[in-house]
């Protein structure tokens, strides 16, 4: 996964996965969801993302584990 944001064009691209874009759909006004052959999300794009992110350098990541049983 990668995230990408680019201050010239104040846009955010979050990468899921590496594969070939079939088809981009705005799902929200703003938001670009990017589909390969197979169907699924390959990445999202959101545009005018300097409105929404406040800090554009600072990313946090958690993996979410399950208790053991």
């Amino acid at each position: 996964m990668k995230i990408v944001y680019d201050q010239e064009t104040a846009t955010l691209t979050i990468v899921l996965r590496d594969a070939r874009i079939c088809e981009s759909d705005e799902v929200r006004p703003g938001v670009i969801a990017d589909f390969g052959y197979d169907g699924e999300i390959v990445r999202l794009e959101i545009l005018s993302a300097s409105k929404v992110v406040t800090q554009p350098k600072a990313v946090a990541y958690e993996v979410f584990e399950p208790a053991a049983s």
